[in-house]
């Protein structure tokens, strides 16, 4: 006995000796051609700036930047109630199991169990024939494949390669979804403010309406003059009203990111409260480590490198070691007794001697997946810098045109300030007064959406800069899911 145990202990010292051994490719991030400095990053823009050793701009909660308390509460509720990004943490939940199983299988596998049974001997057996009696069994079983081969070790590799992504791509939900949540909200804020102008405009066309009635009346000016108001009036009132549909429209969107359903939410009108200050845009090769999407496709490939050491550990042998022991008597008074006992130990060695080609073919296509996933990277990379630049340069040139809008409300102003004081005093027809009235309106709604427009790039600028996220917090795949 104590012999066979002694080589069964030296062939398992030596296959864990051999246990050192993984085969499969190292893993090298590839190459990818990062520029030393963003295009679009001109000294003529203030809305942008370098980041700083001593940045003091929030790390996490990017949109406090916009000092907009409103915003803030929503961007919180999101953060708590939103499903997707709910449906995102169950996920990396479910890539954690995952690992765990894995790492399940360094450890031998202990089966245990109790039978009796009844037995009737045939006529070819040892005893005479028609023999009946009863076997009482207690066996205990352990069996474990050592991993000689890296197969277990590059299948847990795989896992946490794949839970790291899971977290990246809940980080990227989130980003994505507080993005959105933002943008929404400062679209509907872009209604209150062209509803803002609209109101001041009607109601200074019911107050020309009302003096022209008055004329009208006392035989001053033409009928014809007062229907030109009243049609004024009657337009700017029918499009007031229907900015009501695109307000209402982004209202039931917010409800729906911070995960209520829409007839309960509701949102005051107000002006919008957005303090465009300096973005810390960094340098582009920073880019890799603060987008959440590019984390991702990056554990990707390294998870697609592990899966080419888990196909090629197919092509040598499996080792099992097997152990039994436990009690087995035909007698159940004897069944519990030390003679009762019984056991066996050893190893078994198993190998494929013929797959027709089954593992050359797994292994090719995990190298097929690991160049997709090595596109892939590359591809999310190149977007990620058009992203960046796209929106520096919406920030810029909608800060410029700004200027020049504003610019244009006021000739606008004073253009109709002059038609008015020459329709009263007779010189020009009401037509004119309508004219520009119609000038400085559609002058004051293109502030408006310029506006909207610049604030939006901004927040999609910092969603492009990946908020204030960086790619060490899925070093552990251990760690929260929520922050």
């Amino acid at each position: 006995m104590f012999t066979s145990v002694s080589k069964c202990g030296l062939a398992l010292t030596c296959l864990t000796l051999l246990g050192g051994c993984t085969v499969g490719p190292k893993y090298v991030k590839p190459a990818m051609a990062v520029p030393a400095a963003y295009k679009e990053l001109g000294p003529e823009s203030s809305l942008w700036r370098p980041s700083q050793p001593n940045d003091e701009a929030s790390r996490g909660e990017w949109w406090t930047a916009y000092k907009d308390p409103q915003l803030n509460a929503l961007e919180q509720s999101l953060n708590q109630s939103n499903q997707s990004i709910a449906a995102a943490a169950a996920a990396v939940e479910s890539a954690r199991a995952i690992i765990r199983e894995s790492r399940s299988q360094f450890f031998p596998a202990i089966t245990g169990g109790a039978s009796i049974s009844n037995n009737r001997i045939s006529i070819f057996g040892p005893k005479p024939a028609g023999v009946i009696y009863s076997e009482f069994s207690l066996p205990v079983q352990a069996s474990w494949e050592p991993d000689l081969w890296g197969r277990v070790r590059n299948t847990v590799k795989a896992n946490t390669y794949a839970a790291q992504a899971s977290i990246a791509d809940l980080e990227n939900v989130r980003l994505a979804a507080q993005a959105e949540l933002a943008v929404d909200y400062y679209e509907l804020r872009a209604q209150d403010s062209m509803k803002q102008v609209l109101d001041a405009t009607a109601k200074a066309y019911k107050e020309a309406v009302e003096l022209n009635r008055t004329l009208s009346d006392a035989g001053l000016v033409a009928d014809e003059t007062l229907a030109q108001a009243e049609s004024q009036w009657q337009t700017a009132e029918a499009q007031d009203t229907n900015l009501g549909i695109l307000r209402a429209q982004y209202e039931h969107a917010i409800a729906v990111l911070i995960g209520k359903p829409a007839a309960e939410f509701s949102l005051a009108a107000e002006a919008p409260k957005a303090v465009l200050s300096a973005i810390p845009v960094g340098v582009p090769s920073q880019l890799l480590e603060r987008r959440p999407d590019i984390a991702a496709a990056e554990r990707a490939m390294a998870q697609a490198n592990a899966q080419i050491g888990v196909a090629k550990a197919a092509y040598y042998p499996n080792v099992t070691l097997t152990a039994t022991g436990g009690l087995t008597n035909l007698s159940m008074a004897q069944w519990l007794t030390w003679p009762s006992r019984v056991w066996s130990v050893g190893p078994s060695l198993a190998e494929t001697l013929f797959d027709a080609g089954l593992r050359k073919a797994t292994v090719q296509q995990y190298r097929a997946a690991w160049d997709q996933a090595v596109a892939n990277y590359r591809q999310t990379v190149l977007t990620a810098f058009q992203q960046v630049e796209d929106n520096l340069a919406a920030v810029r040139i909608l800060g410029d045109t700004i200027e020049r809008q504003e610019a244009a409300i006021r000739s606008a102003q004073r253009n109709l300030r002059d038609e008015t004081a020459r329709y009263s005093a007779g010189l020009d027809p009401y037509l004119n007064v309508l004219a520009a009235e119609t000038a400085l309106l559609a002058n004051e709604q293109t502030a408006v959406t310029f506006r909207e427009q610049q604030t939006v790039a901004s927040v999609q600028l910092i969603q492009a800069l990946g908020g204030g996220w960086d790619a060490a917090r899925i070093e552990n795949a251990e760690g929260a899911t929520r922050h």
